[in-house]
This record gives C-alpha cells, structure tokens and sequence, in this order.
C-alpha cells in the first residue's frame, strides 16, 4: 500500500470509530509495522489533521474535521452497489428510488475504468420479495424516527383484536417478506415490534418523546442484550 493511500486509510479508521484506536489496532488493519503508523500519524499532524492523542493510548480523530471525497476502490464500489441493489428492491418507494439514484450517481462519478464495476458487478442482491402491505407511511416513519416524535397505532395483533398504541419509534426494521417497527410502547412500558401490515391506522404526532433518537436506539440494543442473556440462561436450565 503506497503511503499517501495508508494516510487516507488511517483518517478513515479514526473517522469510523467513537473510541481511541491504538496504533496496534492500526498497524494491524493495515498490515504494517507499528512504527509506521506512528510516522503516519505524526505526518498527518503536519499536516493539520486534527488528531488527538498519544502512543500506547490510542488516538481519536476530533469532530469537525472534513477532507476531499476519497475515490472508492473496486471492493467499496461493489459493496455500495450490493447494497444498493438490496434497498432498491425492498425498501419503500421514498427509499427505493434514492438507491437506485445512489448507484446511477456512483456510475457518474467514477473513473470509466472502475464503471464495470457499478453496471456489471460481480455480486447481486435475490430478486425482491412480493412484501405485505405496510400499513403507515415507511418514509415518514423514518422521519419521525431522526425527529424523535411519537407515532399512534391502531394495531391488530395476530388473533386480529385491535388495540390503540402510543409509540416511540426506534427503527424499520426488515424481514424476509415483512418489515417490523421498533418502538417503545407506552401502553406496555417496555420495547416492543410492531409488523407494518398489520398496522390498522397510523397518527403521526409533533409531540417530542424526550429522547435522543442515539440515547433511544442505545437503550432499545441494552434491552435486546438483556433478552437474549435471558434466553441464554434458559437454554442452560
């Protein structure tokens, strides 16, 4: 790996994570030595990289810092597309069109070497399911969701009674030919996953839950940490 392109690799690694990196943990993504690293490092302070830190402790990239979009290599353009293709064959329609806008912008973009890649990759997602019905608007759901706003439910549970639910939405999630919602419920007091076919009615309300939409997902993951040790602990019984 030439050096101009480890330097790009190491603002990539510090930008992706929200804790110090190591130089050990460093050097071993990159396949090179530690000493290295620590030159890199220090040339990209020369440079003004705005990065903190010191060796043996790690080092944190701060927040603010922006650089010139890097080109994306083969593996990264392949990557994006697959995932693209995914999105485009099974989110909703809002979501849909911006993947399949996504893979026309990256074909745009790249050199006329790398455009195989996008218009002829080696990989593809399965052909999209025929998915229920969702019963609300997915893509105003995932605005409530980054608003941190409540949603109200008329649902109809698997026996087909139907119940009001006040809900915080956490996230869309997606299964093989239905997509849930995950949401804090204020009926149960506890987390709960709603699928969006059998949805009855949906109010989306401009009242705020009081939660970071980060803080709420983080609580809604400990939650599955919990459940899943719980089930852990069954299995042993």
């Amino acid at each position: 790996m030439r050096r101009a392109e480890r330097l790009f690799q190491i603002i990539q690694i510090l930008r992706r994570s929200h804790a110090p990196v190591t130089a050990d943990a460093i050097a071993t993504e990159l396949e090179t030595s530690k000493r290295s690293v620590y030159r890199d490092i220090a040339a990209l302070v020369g440079q003004r990289a705005p990065i903190r830190g010191e060796a043996g402790v790690g080092y944190v990239l701060e927040a603010g810092f922006d650089m010139p979009p890097l080109m994306l290599t083969p593996d990264e353009i392949e990557a994006a597309v697959l995932g693209a293709q995914w999105v485009a064959g099974r989110g909703d329609p809002v979501l849909a069109k911006a993947a399949r806008d996504l893979i026309s912008k990256i074909a745009a973009a790249v050199p006329e070497r790398l455009r195989p890649y996008v218009l002829e990759p080696a990989t593809g997602a399965a052909p999209a399911w025929n998915a229920a019905p969702d019963g609300l608007d997915i893509a105003q759901t995932r605005a409530w969701i980054h608003a941190g706003r409540k949603i109200r439910l008329s649902y109809r549970d698997e026996g087909g009674a139907v119940s009001e639910r006040i809900i915080w939405p956490v996230s869309v999630a997606y299964r093989e030919t239905v997509r849930m919602l995950i949401g804090w419920c204020e009926l149960r007091k506890d987390f709960r996953t709603f699928r969006t076919d059998r949805v009855v009615n949906a109010t989306f309300l401009e009242d705020r839950h009081g939660q970071r939409p980060g803080r709420l997902r983080g609580l809604w993951q400990k939650h599955l940490e919990t459940q899943h040790a719980a089930w852990a602990r069954k299995g042993l019984d």
